[in-house]
């Protein structure tokens, strides 16, 4: 008898829920075969097996958390299965309760995978379309999907929520939290107040920003560039690599980890017993999703083209859009880029990614009168803001830094040399 653990799918995950079993109490397991879909602070991964055997009982719920190292089922031989095997546990109606401490796990953790052949007796579906039927309260069962095979994809869960799709009977409501705060109760009376409760990302991220602005001092440099080079730089590179595109970001990002090579001192992480000097630059970019935000990475930045980062980045984006970054393109940054300025945003602060120990906030490029040579001309100006966790660096080591990358995106020529 094997217990299968809750296993650590990501470096800040502290605990899993079960999205969705794709095996059933007295299926056949084989090594390989996606046994269930956890969903974690940063995405819904599926979980394969690495041992042959039957699974004899759940010991989770679809919708239940455990911590990581938790028995969330249990896997026997083939030959060992008992001939009735025991139902899923379901929810109680309770509240969730609090997580309990972190606990080691006794068996290597599967290497998780994105994509999938649909088995067993539910439809094929993406983890993604998974989340979201659960969310808006959608029966799989009663779609059929628009996939290669019949697999059940996002597009049709959105073409169900705009339909009205029924859903399937509510479980018992859960008894209400006594600690709820004073605000949700209020907004639950109140016929203008719409409650949503939050997801899993939302509540995860909440956390995370809750803990970098507690536990990291936070200080910030703030500085403007004239990005008229920039500007022009950039549309000489369009041209000369039609049709790949360039953007601003992706010349930001390149400077940036340009600097983060020069300035080792800020590619940094700060634990209570280490300084962690990084020897590779691997910068994150913030990107607007539907569920909130996720950082996919770039990694090795600084020996990379700008080309190549823009290629990358627009992969990555793209797959955080559509919910299929794998937990290694989310993982591993050194250092952050935030670019708020598409969005008309003048300026702005960001919060610090944990544990990296910088985040570079990027504001719109703004049409400005500006003095050259003694004379008000037209000129381009851009806003940026280093957020900097002081337990990690100084301001002084900090501000070299910027004044480095000011001086690359003032100079674009250097980016590339």
């Amino acid at each position: 008898m094997t217990d299968i653990l809750m296993p650590r799918l990501s470096d800040t995950m502290e605990e899993g829920v079960i999205s969705s079993w794709q095996k059933q109490p007295g299926d056949e397991v084989a090594v390989g075969d996606v046994i269930v879909d956890i969903e974690t602070d940063k995405a819904v991964m599926e979980y394969e097996a690495y041992e042959a055997g039957v699974l004899e009982k759940i010991l989770v719920a679809e919708g239940e958390t455990a911590a990581i190292g938790a028995p969330i089922a249990v896997l026997v031989p083939a030959n060992g299965a008992s001939p009735s095997p025991a139902p899923a546990a379901q929810p109680a109606p309770a509240p969730e309760p609090a997580p309990v401490p972190e606990v080691p796990a006794t068996a290597p953790a599967p290497a998780p995978v994105v994509a999938r052949s649909g088995n067993g007796s539910r439809p094929p579906s993406s983890p993604l379309a998974r989340r979201l039927a659960r969310d808006h309260g959608i029966d799989l069962a009663t779609l059929n999907g628009s996939g290669p095979g019949g697999r059940i994809v996002r597009a049709d869960i959105e073409s169900a929520i705009r339909s009205g799709a029924p859903a399937p009977a509510p479980a018992p409501a859960p008894a209400p939290a006594p600690a709820a705060s004073a605000a949700s109760a209020r907004a639950a009376e109140d016929p203008d107040v719409e409650a949503v409760p939050l997801n899993r990302f939302r509540k995860v991220a909440a956390r995370r920003l809750v803990e970098s602005k507690r536990e990291a001092p936070h200080f910030y440099l703030n500085r403007e560039v004239d990005a008229e080079p920039l500007l022009a730089f950039r549309a000489s590179l369009n041209e000369a690599l039609a049709p790949a595109k360039v953007s601003v970001n992706d010349l930001i990002v390149k400077a940036s980890a340009t600097a983060l090579r020069e300035h080792p001192d800020v590619n940094v992480s700060y634990t209570e017993e280490n300084l962690l000097f990084h020897k590779r630059v691997h910068v994150g970019i913030a990107v607007a999703v539907e569920d909130g935000l996720l950082v996919p990475v770039i990694k090795d930045a600084d020996r990379k083209g700008v080309a190549e980062i823009g290629r990358e980045t627009r992969e990555l984006a793209g797959k955080a859009r559509d919910g299929k970054l794998t937990l290694q393109q989310m993982s591993g940054g050194t250092f952050s880029v935030s670019n708020l300025g598409m969005f008309g945003v003048d300026s702005f602060a960001a919060v610090i990614n944990p544990p990296e120990a910088a985040i570079l906030a990027v504001g719109a490029v703004r049409d400005e009168p500006v003095v050259r040579d003694g004379q008000v001309v037209p000129g381009k100006r851009m806003a940026l803001t280093l957020s900097v966790d002081h337990r990690a660096t100084d301001g002084a080591t900090a501000a070299k830094f910027l004044d480095r990358l000011a001086a690359l995106l003032q100079n674009p020529l250097l980016i590339v040399a």
